[in-house]
């Protein structure tokens, strides 16, 4: 079997585990009364559960060791791991764990970056770090000491933004779904097994939660992926994201300007999005990182739209700013790809506003 064989295993591997034991998380919440509650900052006006991405991880471990066991003819006796990728297990846990807490009885916000942040900086340490450009903005080769910085606010950017923008139902589970199986994808054309399997089994695990969550009934089947999946997922999306765009001592991978251009361009809503909201907290004198209702999603349901129309809107965009990149990069510099990128997120924010009800 070639690799999309076992990253197919992966996924579906994932997909059953998180499909079995969904229900089973919902109906916990129900008994203890685990609920995400309806507030002024959100669109839901009845309580849900909310542990739905407590089943991320172990699906994605679950998935990828099934699919690893296949193409190794069994388990291996004497498996080990580096440094640095124990490290980034231990941030990926440390995420995942913050989350279910601050899920089950909340955690002062500050104590929640502190975690992140510690997490954030496994990344440097493990020599996977932002340090080249490629020439867009003119920027090629990146001190160490710029590269630490960028990187670590590069990694808190990506996974609040993920948890941000999980603020409809579908949302943040739909768009995730897609860059992962884009990851698997392009790791595997880098023959880069582990992370096209990892990316593949998360996204499987997602695709059952976002049955769930976009089609269950409340009071039934429906729940939310909670502060858990959120933040784990975009912690995730961060390592395979700089794990694909730079290069770094010892890999294998290939690292050319369009593979940073590829991560910008599937991170770039969530991402563009967060650092348009807490600039505007800014300017209007507002604390940046406070909750609001002025997230991408809550102008288009501000306008009037359903959330399902919301959420098909988005994932457009998404489309249209992916394809728009694709089909220019052999003709205009990475640089001024990004600045039309910025130019119609920027339009189709302040034409959305324009029409809002």
């Amino acid at each position: 079997m070639d690799l999309y064989s076992y990253a197919i295993i992966a996924f579906a591997v994932s997909f059953a585990f998180s499909l079995i034991f969904t229900p089973a998380i919902t109906q916990l919440c129900m008994k203890h009364k685990l609920y995400d509650q309806p507030n002024e900052r959100k669109v839901h006006h009845i309580a849900v559960p909310r542990l739905g991405g407590t089943l991320f991880l172990p699906s994605m471990g679950i998935g990828m060791a099934i699919a690893l066991s296949v193409m190794y003819g069994g388990f291996q006796e004497n498996f080990e791991i580096t440094i640095s990728t124990f490290l980034m297990i231990a941030g990926a846990f440390m995420i995942y764990l913050i989350g279910i807490i601050d899920d089950l009885k909340g955690i002062e916000a500050k104590h929640k970056f502190i975690i992140q942040f510690v997490a954030a900086l496994f990344f440097p340490l493990c020599n996977l770090m932002i340090n080249n450009l490629h020439g867009i903005f003119g920027i090629y080769e990146i001190p160490l000491w710029i590269s630490y910085p960028i990187t670590v606010f590069t990694i808190l950017l990506i996974v609040n933004a993920i948890n941000l923008i999980d603020g409809i139902d579908g949302l943040s589970s739909s768009l995730s779904s897609i860059i992962l199986l884009t990851f698997a994808i392009l790791f595997h054309r880098l023959n880069a097994t582990i992370f096209s399997l990892m990316s593949a089994s998360l996204a499987g695990a997602i695709m059952a939660f976002f049955l769930f969550n976009m089609f269950g009934k409340i009071g039934k089947n429906k729940i939310f992926m909670g502060d858990a999946g959120s933040l784990f997922l975009g912690y995730v999306l961060a390592y395979l994201a700089i794990k694909y765009q730079m290069y770094n001592d010892g890999s294998v991978f290939i690292y050319r300007e369009e593979s940073l251009l590829i991560s910008i361009t599937l991170l770039f809503i969530p991402c563009i999005d967060v650092i348009r909201v807490a600039l505007s907290r800014k300017i209007q004198g507002k604390r940046m990182f406070d909750a609001d209702k002025t997230h991408i999603h809550h102008v288009l349901m501000q306008r009037g739209l359903s959330m399902r129309m919301t959420l098909a809107v988005i994932i457009s965009l998404f489309v249209f700013i992916s394809a728009t990149n694709y089909l220019l990069y052999d003709f205009i510099p990475s640089t001024l790809i990004i600045i039309i990128d910025i130019i119609i997120y920027a339009l189709f924010i302040y034409i959305n506003k324009r029409q809002t009800k």
